[in-house]
């Protein structure tokens, strides 16, 4: 099966010079976690990613306006990709390599034409390739264990 079968075509797209705000909207909107970043809209040209966790954790816990920040310095650049005709098993892989739910799709001109979810790949493959590659994607990178503070309980990370 080739990735362009099961792939969403023409996902929503934001700009560099977009605001936290307003790509927190279209994301509330639309119902996803991220979307593909391009340079305008008539190149269409991937710039890379941004994602709600982007959003809340590097603008929103550092105290920016979301209603004026642009969201360009905080974009993933140099996403994982794939291209339409790519096999779907090469995409997966891709997906459990760099633990990743989305893979935008572009096309010879590096223009997002499409994007490839987790999800688009649960409906498409058995239970238990699917089941594979959620695990990979899911497992943690760090053991998380207790540690003790002043104020209270306190998680923190074994690295």
């Amino acid at each position: 099966m080739r990735v362009k079968e099961i792939m969403t075509r023409y996902p929503v797209c934001c700009f560099p010079e977009d605001t936290a705000q307003s790509v927190a909207q279209i994301l509330l909107d639309e119902d996803i976690g991220s979307m593909p970043v391009i340079t305008d809209k008539e190149s269409q040209r991937l710039e890379g990613m941004i994602t709600d966790r982007d959003l809340c954790c590097q603008i929103i816990a550092a105290g920016l306006d979301p209603k004026t920040t642009p969201i360009g310095p905080y974009i993933t650049r140099d996403p994982i990709m794939c291209r339409p005709e790519q096999s779907l098993d090469s995409c997966e892989r891709l997906m459990r390599a760099h633990r990743v739910r989305r893979i935008p799709i572009v096309d010879d001109e590096a223009r997002c034409v499409g994007i490839l979810s987790q999800a688009d790949v649960a409906r498409s493959e058995g239970a238990a390739k699917v089941h594979i590659t959620v695990a990979e994607i899911s497992r943690p990178s760090q053991t998380i264990i207790p540690a003790a503070t002043t104020a209270g309980s306190l998680w923190s990370l074994n690295t």
